[in-house]
């Protein structure tokens, strides 16, 4: 009878529990709309925690100048910010959080351009002995008698000059000092910066011209794509919709569900690719097809973020955040392979196949933008300096440039390929908090901002000429892509030592791997037996010709065998045992071959 007391007691307090579970969030977390709880630090953090898009729905947009206040999801003025008096509904304005000192040092210290605080912040080098302490504890402007360009050259990457106070960066005749510590050549193209594509400069002028397929308008200057009408093409919440580049409504040509992910086209082909960040697929659709039903492709990986196609040598490329790594896989599916691995946070993929180059964004602990060959080769980091958090990546093939969106300096950026001539095009403009998709096309850039629910472009030059388009239905707007057959051009490759990638199937190497090994391993067998042959056929010639007992024909044998050298013995075949065989690694093969 206790026992059964003891149990409906257990039973009572277990369903009380649940019940609690299920009636709400505590208070110190976020009811999302699908009845998930997750923690108010998350709230308005520029990720989906909740699945649904809720904790990042209705988020206000602070200045530098103000505290953000989760729970509440409103600002307050910075200057209300840890003085004795909670100003947000949690008192999150008055938290050790808030009021804490800056963060220790980066695990990976500063870089050559900055200077190390003796609390670990990283401030500007340009910043030593300035005459301003910008360290909290001031130890950028302690010691500043000695000569700062006998430590790293000041960070200068060209000349330093030490002054009395403090020190500059200077450059060579011919160059211009870029961001402070930077010398790059100069060049009056880019430092006009009014060409859509090609420019020319002679004599102190330049001349812009078009590429083929483009014609140059006359009025302002611009280059216009001939042939069909490009078309936006976008992920969002409610599905895959595309539309005009200036119209203010857009039309859905597939319902899908789910968290939106980036977006890929194969243009030659007329087909979409795109994946949804927390489901192991990458989906297909055929703008050719009637009814342009979505399909899986093949299963890829979750976390993919970014997605690109290779319209050239039909080739995939996907980055993931789960495996932290940058795929590639043949449009089939029947062959992939980890290009890149050991990536901190993996962001963003483009690819250039006719130059046979591809680009990534990463924005874990040391953010960057690299580039390498289609197979991997030839890595080269081109941003490591002023990067925070780069989300998205886009080419511009006609005038050779790479733009990037950081979420965190709510900024887009470009360089050209090889890293020169970095300018930051837009700045926080109130639409540019939460970017996602990129891409480029004529004379704008597009961008999609999942904060305000918006398609937006501006002038890929200045960042002037804000358009905006908020239709209703477009919820959490998210991959994007320019539709437009000039932006895969099929003719001639523009490198000709670059050739296709290699995607390497896994099984077809095994195979290949245990006939090399069985070839091999006969040939072995084979040369043996006939070694022993020969040397049986000997022995007997010889026994009965001279009539050496066996020591003295195996000492003859030893010190006189013609195939032999003097001093040396026979030796004997090498044998493999499939044991210490690892057929899944290519080197296997070339392993067995070279012995």
């Amino acid at each position: 009878m206790e026992r059964r007391v003891a149990a409906l007691l257990i039973t009572g307090l277990l369903s009380l529990r649940l019940a609690a579970g299920v009636q709400g969030c505590s208070s110190e977390q976020f009811t999302c709309g699908n009845r998930r709880c997750v923690s108010l630090s998350v709230r308005c953090d520029g990720f989906d925690d909740c699945g649904d898009g809720g904790d990042e729905a209705s988020c206000p947009t602070c200045t530098a100048d103000a505290f953000h206040c989760a729970a509440a999801a409103r600002c307050v003025p910075a200057s209300a910010v840890c003085d004795g008096r909670p100003d947000c509904a949690d008192g999150a304005d008055e938290h050790a959080v808030a009021c804490a000192p800056p963060a220790g040092p980066r695990p990976q210290g500063c870089s050559s351009s900055e200077f190390g605080c003796s609390n670990g912040r990283c401030v500007p080098h340009s910043w030593r002995c300035d005459g301003s302490s910008d360290c909290e504890d001031s130890s950028d402007e302690k010691n500043c008698n000695q000569n700062e360009c006998e430590i790293n050259n000041g960070g200068c990457s060209h000349m330093c000059v030490d002054l009395p106070l403090g020190f500059v960066c200077d450059c060579p005749a011919g160059m211009r000092l870029v961001r402070d510590v930077h010398c790059e050549e100069a060049d009056l193209c880019w430092d006009a910066d009014v060409c859509d594509q090609t420019c020319v400069s002679s004599n102190g002028s330049f001349t812009c011209d078009c590429h083929e397929g483009y014609v140059k308008n006359l009025e302002t200057g611009r280059c216009v794509a001939t042939g069909d009408a490009a078309r936006l093409v976008f992920s969002s919440s409610e599905g895959i919709g595309w539309m005009g580049k200036s119209d203010s409504s857009w039309e859905q040509i597939a319902s899908i569900t789910g968290t939106p992910g980036p977006i890929a086209a194969h243009i030659p082909n007329s087909t979409l690719f795109w994946s949804n960040p927390e489901h192991p697929y990458i989906y297909r659709l055929s703008l050719d097809a009637a009814d342009k039903r979505p399909v899986v492709h093949f299963r890829g990986t979750k976390g993919t973020v970014g997605l690109a196609v290779d319209w050239i040598h039909d080739v995939l490329y996907w980055t993931s955040t789960s495996t932290r790594s940058l795929h590639m896989a043949t449009l089939g599916g029947s062959a992939r392979r980890v290009l890149i691995a050991a990536l901190s946070w993996p962001t963003a993929v483009a690819v250039h196949p006719l130059l046979g180059l591809l680009f990534w964004a990463d924005s874990g602990k040391v953010p960057r933008l690299e580039r390498a060959g289609l197979n991997g080769q030839d890595r080269r980091a081109l941003v490591t300096s002023d990067l925070r958090k780069p989300v998205s990546i886009a080419l511009d093939i006609p005038r050779g440039l790479l733009y990037w969106a950081d979420s965190e300096f709510r900024e887009i950026s470009r360089i050209t390929f090889d890293g020169q001539h970095r300018k930051a095009v837009v700045e926080s403009n109130g639409y540019v908090d939460q970017p996602f998709g990129l891409a480029v096309f004529e004379s704008r850039v597009y961008w999609t901002d999942r904060l305000t629910g918006s398609v937006c472009s501006a002038d890929k030059h200045s960042g002037r000429l804000l358009q905006v388009t908020q239709s209703p239905g477009m919820r959490f707007p998210a991959g994007l892509v320019i539709y437009h057959q000039l932006l895969q051009d099929t003719g001639k490759m523009l490198s000709a030592t670059e050739g296709p990638p290699v995607v390497v199937d896994s099984t077809f190497t095994w195979i290949l791997c245990l006939i090399v090994f069985l070839s091999v391993l006969l040939v072995g067998l084979l040369t043996w037996w006939w070694s022993s042959q020969i040397s049986s056929s000997s022995s007997s010639s010889s026994s009965s010709r001279t009539g050496f007992d066996d020591d003295a024909l195996m000492t003859r044998t030893e010190s006189q065998d013609l195939l032999v050298p003097t001093g040396h013995t026979k030796t004997q075949p090498v044998k493999y045992l499939s044991s210490d065989l690892d057929f899944s690694n290519p080197k296997t093969c070339l392993f067995m071959v070279d012995n």
